[in-house]
């Protein structure tokens, strides 16, 4: 197994610590990271198989260990494909269940950071490719959004998060009544999420944009001194966000005496099975795959109506 595959041992048996570790990779120029929690392997050049209509950014498929899988071509997908720099590497990553290759041009080393430095991308063009920048030292480190990307070329992610299931109107009656909250840092998941809640019945929805957000507005709540079911029947968190991830706001709720019965799903592109684990230790009600609405809808339902 590679390195990135032997640092997630420890970080992934720690709960709640608001920490993540990223794996470092160029592409041209500029340094990039991409949470190791989702990363497989790092393996160097494969021969790839091109695939007639393609989606622009995929090379092709390629074979790895029985497994086929595509390969984006990330410093075309980037805008860098003319960089003077060889691409050397795939980052191998597992994405909402769906595997998939990254071309890169070199992987450097890990770093294990905080959330909590992880800053907002500043509104420039093309900034909703980026979740966030870490600034280390002299050094930019710029976390890219992979979901989106793997959304672009792959449209069933996006299908599944908009396909409600059957509902009778007595439940959509039901549904109007329950208030949920929203934690999730990426602004094209974040909007499809509530645009599909909203189809499905559930009108009052509040998304916030990480969990630091979600955790404040709950905190608030909670020294209002009325009873947080009164407020909040569901919270709903992703689980990589800036300033605070989605575990973090978790431990913290289950912590807090006013929110500890707080009923919280996970919904994150991370759920494997290191992931569940964690998960369930630090007592999530439901882990939900993206992008798996229907089961997301299921969980909502069993626990609020």
């Amino acid at each position: 197994m590679s390195d990135a595959a032997n640092a997630k041992k420890g970080i992934l048996l720690e709960t709640g610590t608001n920490e993540f570790e990223i794996v470092e990779f160029t592409v041209g120029k500029v340094n990039y990271g991409i949470n190791v929690a989702k990363v497989r392997e790092v393996i160097n050049l494969v021969p790839i198989t091109e695939m007639p209509n393609s989606h622009p950014y995929v090379d092709g498929i390629f074979t790895l260990r029985g497994r086929v899988m595509p390969l984006v071509n990330l410093p075309r997908c980037l805008g860098a494909e003319n960089s003077e720099s060889n691409t050397k590497n795939i980052i191998v990553s597992e994405l909402n269940n769906y595997f998939i290759g990254f071309l890169v041009n070199e992987v450097s080393r890990i770093h294990r950071v905080s959330w909590s430095v992880m800053e907002p991308p500043p509104n420039v063009t093309n900034s909703d490719m980026v979740v966030g920048i870490i600034k280390m030292g002299e050094k930019i480190v710029i976390l890219l959004d992979f979901e989106k990307i793997v959304a672009e070329i792959n449209p069933q992610i996006n299908i599944k998060l908009t396909t409600l299931p059957e509902s009778t109107d007595a439940a959509k009656e039901q549904r109007k009544t329950k208030k949920i909250f929203i934690a999730e840092d990426s602004k094209m998941l974040r909007d499809l999420l509530v645009e599909t809640l909203h189809e499905s019945g559930y009108l009052n929805v509040t998304a916030y944009n990480n969990g630091k957000e979600a955790w404040d507005a709950l905190y608030a709540l909670a020294e209002s001194g009325s009873p947080i079911e009164e407020n909040v029947h569901m919270l709903i968190t992703d689980i990589e966000m800036p300033q605070m991830d989605g575990h973090h706001l978790l431990k913290r709720v289950r912590e807090d005496r006013a929110l500890a019965k707080l009923p919280v799903v996970i919904f994150s592109s991370l759920i494997n099975e290191e992931m569940r684990r964690k998960g369930e230790a630090i007592g999530a009600d439901g882990q939900v795959s993206k992008p798996e609405i229907v089961q997301l809808i299921g969980i909502l339902d069993d626990k609020c109506l």
